[in-house]
């Protein structure tokens, strides 16, 4: 059968042109084998496979670098901040630091122009010191009328220490001197020996009843000479200029748990003065109790008192 459609399928020979004319064309029809067929198309496809897959790898990379960017823009951001934030709180604490330091050195208010300028402008002399030196060798009794003021017995303890001859130590207020809501009112204070003779004489009083006004502590020491001038006032001559604060803060000052801010500065001075033509022995305590003044952020809350003795 395959040879019979063969033979339709091929030109009948009979049927040529005998006349010389030329033979007619006969087409050329490609087959295509079995294994050829679809090559093209396969080609195809697996081209537009790899440029869909290109396109894909191309797209989610810029997504990638998209979001890469916002989070590196994001972490940028964060850094700044972060950064920001730490300068301020690093500011703060500087700022908290500086002010403490003026309270401790009590310069946040008044420097030591305007502090001279305070005692002599707006603070007036309220209170006079008494002759402590004419009250060595007196009994109670006779210091009192001495005293006048309205001297009065505040308190009277009995001493007896080991190798000290004071045997009582009185108190006596000055109660007609203008008292100080900070620091009392003035007060005379007598060491009497065994014989009830007094043998060392103080006085205490706050130091804007003296007259002196809002000074620092060192500035009060050795610029106003406080120490010196009082004593002068008790009746026993001190050079001026000769009472100084020793180099090192530390020895007169007391700090709170902070560590920075000043609760209390304290010092003890002592020496010889002179007085009718002898040699007597002096003490002084200076104080500056600021632990009103931190609480209510004053500086005139600050409670300065001193003490001088004579004798002994």
């Amino acid at each position: 059968m395959k040879d019979d459609k063969r033979h339709q399928d091929a030109p009948d020979f009979d049927e040529l042109p005998q006349d010389g004319s030329e033979p007619l064309e006969i087409p050329q029809v490609a087959v295509l084998t079995e294994s050829e067929e679809g090559v093209p198309e396969k080609k195809r496809a697996k081209g537009s496979h790899a440029r869909q897959g290109q396109a894909a790898y191309i797209q989610k990379s810029a997504r990638m670098r998209k979001i890469l960017i916002v989070v590196i823009v994001l972490l940028v951001l964060l850094i700044v901040g972060a950064g920001v934030v730490g300068w301020q709180l690093f500011r703060t604490a500087q700022d908290t630091a500086v002010q403490q330091t003026h309270i401790a050195e009590m310069g946040a208010a008044v420097n030591t122009e305007q502090g001279v300028k305070d005692a002599s402008a707006t603070v007036s002399k309220k209170t006079t010191v008494p002759n402590l030196v004419g009250l060595l060798g007196m009994s109670q009794d006779q210091a009192i009328q001495t005293l006048q003021h309205g001297a009065r017995v505040s308190s009277a303890v009995e001493v007896n220490e080991e190798g000290s001859p004071i045997r009582q130590e009185v108190r006596v207020a000055l109660t007609e001197e203008p008292s100080d809501a900070r620091g009392g009112t003035p007060t005379v204070l007598l060491s009497l020996d065994e014989n009830g003779a007094i043998i060392r004489a103080g006085y205490t009083s706050s130091i804007s009843s003296l007259g002196y006004g809002s000074i620092d502590f060192k500035t009060v020491i050795e610029v106003e000479s406080i120490v010196e001038k009082t004593l002068a006032e008790a009746g026993l001559q001190v050079p001026e200029k000769t009472v100084v604060l020793p180099e090192d803060k530390m020895q007169y000052s007391t700090y709170a748990s902070d560590g920075t801010t000043v609760t209390k500065e304290s010092y003890s001075f002592q020496g010889t003065g002179t007085a009718n033509g002898s040699e007597i022995p002096w003490s002084s305590t200076l104080t500056y109790d600021y632990s009103m003044a931190n609480a209510t952020g004053n500086l005139v809350d600050t409670i300065r008192t001193i003490y001088v003795y004579v004798g002994m």
